[in-house]
């Protein structure tokens, strides 16, 4: 259990101070009953109202973004604009951050959450979870360029890619490709490694998290109960 004004701040809508305030006006009740003191201790999960409005005072956050290009997938930067710029600003209080980078002209699925736990075990090679990106590139995918991502890429400068999927689309101008690792700009350059320049790049999912192709491009929700059961379930916590 936890102070009343340290949940209600936690969330980012007001400060402690601004809490205190709320409940001296007699705005804030928790579990069906009016709040005397800012310093009661509560559930995060319990039924809290500010005004007659239920707050959301859950420990963890987890939004899916549809991230456009031209965005930084950063948490904050002084020259350009970055991911969290799209969200609310009591979100951008909750210290959310991109689970793992796209680069400033990819699009496509962006998780973002304050969960480092998770988002430590998503990352990680070890869980196994597959990542896929939708790409359109200069020249055509051959079978040998298939062949040379399963076997596993090494790179110029000796990074070694471990094995992955490319799968041709259309007439081999575009591919899916699904990797289990996400290094710098890790598609870009395996499949520049092929003499394949990639022109256009979206991340279609992240283990069993597919993006919501009804978000437009900047559009963002936080996740279902489902698919945060299913993304626990990816990297073996459920």
């Amino acid at each position: 259990m936890e102070r009343l004004d340290k949940i209600l701040a936690a969330t980012g809508r007001w400060s402690r101070k601004e809490v205190k305030e709320l409940v001296r006006q007699g705005r804030v009740t928790a579990c069906g009953r009016a709040v005397l003191r800012p310093e009661e201790k509560y559930e995060p999960t319990d039924d809290i109202l500010v005004d007659g409005k239920n707050v959301r005072c859950e420990r963890f956050t987890y939004i899916m973004l549809h991230k456009p290009g031209g965005l930084l997938s950063a948490t904050e930067d002084k020259h350009q604009r970055t991911v969290l710029d799209l969200l609310p600003e009591h979100y951008r209080k909750q210290g959310l951050f991109p689970v793992g980078r796209l680069d400033k002209d990819t699009e496509g699925l962006l998780l973002l959450t304050n969960d480092g736990e998770l988002a430590h075990r998503l990352l990680a090679p070890k869980s196994h979870v597959d990542k896929v990106y939708f790409a359109r590139i200069e020249g055509r995918v051959d079978g040998q360029d298939v062949q040379a991502f399963r076997q596993g890429i090494t790179l110029g400068d000796g990074l070694e890619c471990l094995p992955a999927q490319l799968r041709p689309l259309e007439d081999g101008s575009a591919c899916l490709v699904t990797l289990q690792e996400g290094k710098f700009h890790q598609v870009k350059r395996m499949l520049a490694h092929c003499g394949k320049p990639v022109v256009y790049l979206k991340r279609l999912s992240m283990g069993s998290l597919k993006l919501d192709h009804s978000l437009p491009e900047g559009g963002w929700r936080e996740l279902t109960q489902a698919e945060l059961t299913g993304l626990r379930k990816d990297v073996g916590e459920g």
